[in-house]
């Protein structure tokens, strides 16, 4: 039996003997990469993130003790180490393992964690509650893959420094997010890296462990010798000191036994400690190290030969369709200028800042920021184009609003992975873009059926003096719709005539609406289906042509049902004093989270793919009560996403 198979719980990590760890380590690489391989994921992070795991695991009893996740992708050791090993295959898919912390499945996952820079503050927020309630247990963070350098990050070390009891922080330092840190952090913390300070302080620790008294004389003043070696030099510390915690560091985040030692000492401290941990993303497997970015999140694969070779489908994406786009506008206008909160790869743009390298920058994990810098640049007379997913939009709401909105600056929003991404499930999905700017003044909001639509629709963008943003999807663009006019502001395109039902569709919906029309026909009815084009301003002579019909009027987005396209629709039939009762809106359920699936469950579970959307104008057609339309799709709802 491997000795992965004998962990169900942390406890018996803390059985093992302490020379048989690195060989788990081993076992533990080779059960992410063989199910990542199956079924896709984070690799790199986690490969990277191992041992720390392990080391934390073995010290702190977690059942007890308190453990959160920054950027949570990096938790697939901890899981295998908490009784997960046997469900791990079922990873990322549908009724399976989360590729995220996740509440529901143990009780060593505090939080559901997908976003960055969160984990210290909310820590922070547990340590005090502990204490206010006299509980006595540990508390520790560990905080990787670029997000120190949010703002939020550094907000929770602000509040961590003023506590008065042990407090933990494990700075996983990789030189990576998903892709390289950005940044004067970033510049100061390879300073230490690339010193000798780690031989240094590692020699120290051993000489000065065996000397620690098990009482009376407290551990901070072995932690001070520790420090005062490096003062007269340089002290890598000074922020993290300075906010009011021991800076201990940086140390090898690959020698286990190493981390143990020093994580024995910490736990005992009665003071804000940052451990700084240097590891290598990717680590255990050669080709993953070497392109730490590329394999951050890849589909499935099979390495042939030493060659890794991705599966699936062949078809262009949607996030390359947009570099293209973007890529052919910028040869003609020398303003635009591109930027991304830390996902070059992620969203396109590592192939634009090979094109120009001069004319596009990632920021880093710091959406807020970058917002910031765009409203800048817009005030000094570029074009900048925000390339940015749409979950992490939200982070710089004030951002859009204060500097950008309220401002009236013309910067372009585009904004991938808006709507249902399949694997990485709720904390990923774009589900609340269009209510979120929708209410902006002076907004425009656009959504592309195809390839050809997008680039008109960044075309027309870059022409607006006003903000403006872009929706697409994680998924490959779809076959291209006959024609492509430019756009026009506020105008929809009818792309089928039919009097029996109507469709208005935002986006690519329109081709499930379009196939939904299909099937319908075959059954002898005839539905008109719109492409809307806008979410806003609406296309209010499109709506009110549908709503003067007798025949039913359905709205499809993959968004919420709540604040989304259909609302839209709603307040424009009620302005114009038209039955508004009469609409049935199909999106994202309002008032539940989509679990982790296939995209095209997901799809069907919301009703929205071509077989929900038919089932539903049938329903319509037949009852002419749109409460029992919308009775059939709770129904079709409750089926799991497959």
């Amino acid at each position: 039996m491997s000795l992965l198979d004998q962990i169900h719980s942390p406890v018996d990590v803390r059985a093992l003997p302490l020379d048989q760890l690195p060989a788990l380590a081993e076992e533990i690489r080779c059960r992410i990469l063989d199910v990542v391989g199956r079924r896709g994921g984070h690799l790199t992070s986690n490969l990277g993130v191992t041992e720390v795991t392990i080391a934390l695991h073995r010290v702190f009893d977690f059942s007890e003790d308190r453990l959160l996740w920054d950027v949570g992708h990096q938790c697939y050791p901890h899981k295998l180490l908490t009784g997960r090993n046997d469900r791990f295959d079922s990873l990322r898919q549908a009724g399976g393992i989360s590729g995220f912390p996740d509440v529901n499945e143990s009780e060593y996952d505090l939080f559901n964690v997908g976003h960055a820079g969160t984990s210290i503050a909310t820590a922070v927020g547990i340590a005090r509650a502990d204490q206010l309630l006299d509980r006595d247990r540990r508390v520790v963070t560990l905080i990787g893959d670029a997000s120190i350098v949010n703002g939020v990050a550094f907000e929770g070390l602000n509040q961590a420094g003023t506590l008065k009891r042990q407090f933990l922080v494990v700075l996983n330092d990789n030189e990576w997010g998903i892709s390289p840190t950005q940044g004067g952090i970033a510049a100061y913390l390879a300073r230490f890296r690339a010193s000798s300070l780690y031989d240094g302080m590692k020699e120290r620790t051993k000489k000065l462990l065996p000397k620690l008294p098990l009482l009376g004389k407290p551990v901070f003043e072995m932690i001070a010798h520790l420090k005062e070696g490096i003062k007269a030099t340089m002290s890598p510390g000074q922020w993290f000191e300075a906010l009011g915690l021991q800076y201990v560091g940086p140390v090898d985040g690959h020698d286990i036994k190493h981390l143990i030692e020093i994580l024995e000492v910490l736990k005992r401290a009665n003071h804000p400690v940052l451990l700084h941990v240097h590891t290598i993303k990717g680590k255990g497997c050669d080709w993953a190290s070497a392109e730490p970015g590329k394999y951050h999140s890849p589909k499935p694969f099979v390495v042939e030969g030493g060659k890794v070779i991705l599966k699936g489908g062949t078809g262009k994406s949607w996030t390359t369709a947009f570099v293209d786009s973007l890529i052919d506008l910028s040869e003609e206008d020398d303003t635009i200028y591109a930027m991304t909160a830390g996902m070059p790869d992620g969203t396109g743009l590592s192939k634009f800042l090979r094109r120009f390298p001069d004319r596009c920058r990632d920021i880093g994990i710091v959406e807020s920021c970058t917002v910031d810098l765009a409203a800048g640049m817009a005030k000094a007379g570029l074009r900048p184009v925000v390339a940015i997913y749409s979950t992490f939009l939200q982070r710089a709401f004030d951002q859009v609003f204060q500097e950008v909105v309220l401002q009236g600056l013309p910067v372009m929003f585009c904004l991938d992975r808006a709507g249902l991404v399949g694997g990485d499930g709720a904390v990923h999905h774009g589900f609340l873009d269009i209510a979120y700017l929708r209410g902006f003044p002076g907004m425009v909001l656009m959504a592309p059926v195809d390839e050809a639509e997008l680039r008109q629709a960044m075309k027309f963008g870059l022409t607006l003096s006003q903000p403006c943003a872009i929706r697409y999807p994680r998924d490959n663009v779809p076959d291209p719709i006959p024609e492509c006019p430019p756009f026009t502001m506020g105008k929809s395109r009818r792309l089928r005539d039919g009097d029996d039902a109507t469709v208005l569709c935002y986006g690519v919906t329109t081709v499930y609406a379009m196939a939904a029309a299909e099937i319908l026909a075959e059954d002898g009815i005839e539905i008109g289906v719109v492409n809307a084009r806008f979410a806003k301003p609406i296309d209010r002579e499109m709506i009110g042509a549908a709503l003067r019909s007798e025949a039913p009027v359905v709205t499809v987005e993959e968004h919420s049902t709540a604040g989304g396209f259909g609302s839209a629709v709603l307040e424009a039939a009620q302005d114009m004093g038209l039955a508004a009762s009469r609409i049935v809106r199909l999106g994202i359920p309002a008032d539940r989270f989509i679990a982790h699936g296939s995209r095209r469950g997901q799809l069907a579970e919301c009703g929205i793919d071509a077989t929900g959307i038919a089932s539903t104008v049938q329903a319509l057609i037949e009852t002419n009560e749109p409460a029992e339309a919308i009775r059939r799709l709770s129904a079709c709802a409750e089926s799991p996403t497959g």
